[in-house]
């Protein structure tokens, strides 16, 4: 069996409700659900799980809230739980809609202060870099941050010998910062910006020199 389970993140997506929410009460988001209609000019209605005690706006008021351009409406709380609601149109693709369109449903969505974590499963390594690529072109931040391979045991066949000079040293330099504050971890103890900072470059550069590292590195560990 060829099956690939990954987990990849995505630095504060300015298009994703759900994230938006989380970063604005400082809680956690997660079961992110969706109704699409059959016809293509009806709206897409999606709700997803706030663990917060404030809503999104700050407040602790029941109602209808917004996060950047998107209306949520509060159908459910209990405790510190609250379900929101949101339309969108179809034409607006959605990070979750872009990794589906591989034919990858995906498995889990997780936000906390803004960060969002996904996780699904690809039939074949060619359909995961795909899917990387994609998310690339229209995100910033995008990092894998865990892969299990299918069949995979304990075994030394589970192995795989990583050859460094694959890497250039800048991009050996900005793995190792990032390792070392935190940006792999879950939850992360540094984000894009912070480790980029501490680096001395633009985010936009620290994110191109992450994406070509795991490239590369994914091409090693994925095709032993």
């Amino acid at each position: 069996m060829s099956g690939i389970r990954a987990e990849i993140a995505i630095d504060s997506p300015s298009d994703c409700p759900a994230a938006l929410a989380s970063a604005a009460t400082g809680g956690e988001a997660s079961a992110v659900s969706k109704s699409v209609p059959s016809d293509p000019s009806d709206d897409v209605v999606e709700e997803f799980t706030l663990e917060s005690p404030t809503t999104p706006d700050g407040t602790e008021r029941d109602g209808a809230v917004s996060a950047a351009d998107t209306e949520m409406r509060e159908v459910f709380a209990y405790g510190s739980e609250r379900v929101y609601r949101f339309e969108r149109s179809q034409a607006r693709t959605c990070l979750c809609e872009c990794v589906e369109q591989f034919g990858c449903p995906i498995r889990d969505v997780f936000s906390r202060d803004g960060d969002l974590t996904i996780s699904f499963h690809a039939p074949d390594v060619d359909t995961l870099r795909e899917v990387i690529a994609r998310l690339d072109e229209r995100w910033d931040g995008v990092s894998l941050h865990r892969l299990v391979r299918s069949g995979g045991g304990s075994g030394s066949g589970d192995l795989v010998l990583v050859d460094r000079s694959e890497l250039t040293d800048r991009q050996r330099d900005v793995l190792r910062t990032a390792h070392e504050m935190g940006y792999f971890e879950y939850p992360k103890r540094a984000n894009a910006g912070e480790v980029a900072d501490e680096l001395g470059i633009d985010r936009s550069t620290f994110a191109e020199h992450v994406a070509a590292a795991q490239g590369k590195l994914l091409s090693t560990i994925l095709d032993a």
